[in-house]
């Protein structure tokens, strides 16, 4: 009988003792599932990169409430094939508290309805897809601006300047679609038609069709949704061949990666950004991002992508902290719904049960001489 009592209190122990909804009384587990490798690559790499420098900060000075953030990362090679799998892992075996920084529209709406049913909030997905605000998903917390919010920049900024014939190119996916729907919803406005739709395969360069499909339309204007690699090279190619078109990227294109692609290619082209200039150190989030990276030794990848990573964990931890000692994922959703205006540093990020899009921040540069500023 002493024997059993004693079994019976040591499962007690271990029970009352391992992490629920991966929270311990010394740690918080946060899981990211994304793309560390292949053409899409560094957007996933700087991402967590940004992410784990703040969390590192932060567990520096003591982590949150006694706590310190462990961040579990996966690689899914951009392919919502292994995200599933692994997001199951992630919640089911590693016990995960919320899931952040996942990379890509079709990862994303693969990873969702795993994460809604698991009742896992699902945090800063690197994509701007309408899918994921509307309608508002209780476990999605967005904190970049909409595609339809970029498109809309783009577009006005186009027809602003006598564009008037403007085509598109995108990725041959849900990425592609959604990009596609805020530049049809920005012509719709202006009461313009679209000069073609040219595709490209996910994780491919392929691009001479899509090139081909556009010359037969020959736009003013193409706006760009895609990744780096494929992005470039139908510049690359177009610019080639002589066309004198206006080149506008959306912001997941990944600004330093693509204009590292293009080389000598890179001039006049545009892309819309969704977090502050990553040198602009007169905003206090930018500066305190800066000196965290140097401090890291990583200030040589001081670049958007890594911003918006480190933002990203910034609005968690705020999260985590508003919800004070007694955490667990209602408390913590409930905190971050209740944030309104709330400064992190020059900027202010608002929620509420009927807005999960923290930021609609949305910049347009523009590469003249050489270098990159807001295009004018």
């Amino acid at each position: 009988m002493k024997k059993f009592v004693l079994f019976l209190s040591l499962v007690m122990l271990f029970v009352l003792s391992f992490p629920a909804d991966g929270v311990s009384d010394d740690s918080i587990k946060i899981g990211m599932c994304n793309v560390l490798t292949g053409p899409t690559g560094a957007l996933g790499v700087g991402i967590k990169t940004g992410a784990s420098v703040y969390f590192d900060a932060v567990n520096a000075a003591g982590g949150v409430n006694g706590r310190k953030i462990s961040l579990i990362s996966k690689d899914d090679g951009y392919e919502p094939a292994n995200t599933v799998p692994i997001t199951n892992q992630l919640i089911d075996e590693e016990k995960v508290f919320a899931l952040l920084g996942y990379v890509g529209t079709p990862t994303s709406k693969a990873a969702v309805p795993i994460a809604s049913v698991a009742g896992v909030p699902f945090i800063a997905p690197f994509t701007g897809a309408e899918a994921f605000r509307n309608p508002v998903n209780k476990y999605v917390f967005n904190v970049r601006a909409s595609y339809f919010d970029e498109t809309e920049v783009m577009v006005a900024y186009l027809t602003s300047k006598g564009y008037k014939k403007i085509g598109f190119f995108g990725q041959n996916d849900s990425y592609g679609d959604a990009g596609k729907a805020g530049v049809m919803k920005a012509l719709k406005k202006r009461k313009l038609q679209l000069f073609g739709d040219a595709r490209y395969a996910r994780n491919t360069v392929e691009v001479d069709e899509a090139l081909s499909q556009l010359r037969i339309e020959n736009p003013d204007a193409v706006i760009m949704v895609g990744t780096y690699k494929p992005s470039a090279e139908f510049i690359k190619k177009a610019k080639a061949a002589g066309l004198k078109w206006a080149f506008v990227n959306i912001s997941f294109v990944g600004t330093k990666d693509l204009l590292a692609e293009l080389g000598n290619a890179k001039e006049d082209v545009m892309i819309t950004e969704v977090v502050p200039v990553p040198t602009d150190a007169s905003i206090p989030i930018v500066k305190q991002f800066q000196d965290d990276m140097k401090n890291a030794g990583l200030q040589d990848q001081i670049n958007f992508t890594c911003l918006e990573g480190y933002i990203d964990a910034v609005v968690v931890v705020e999260g985590l902290k508003s919800a004070g000692k007694n955490l667990d994922r209602e408390s913590f959703m409930t905190a971050l719904e209740a944030m309104t205006d709330l400064d992190i540093g020059g900027i202010k990020i608002s929620y509420s049960a009927t807005n999960h899009q923290a930021l609609t921040y949305v910049s347009l540069t523009k590469v003249v001489g050489g270098k990159l500023q807001q295009a004018k």
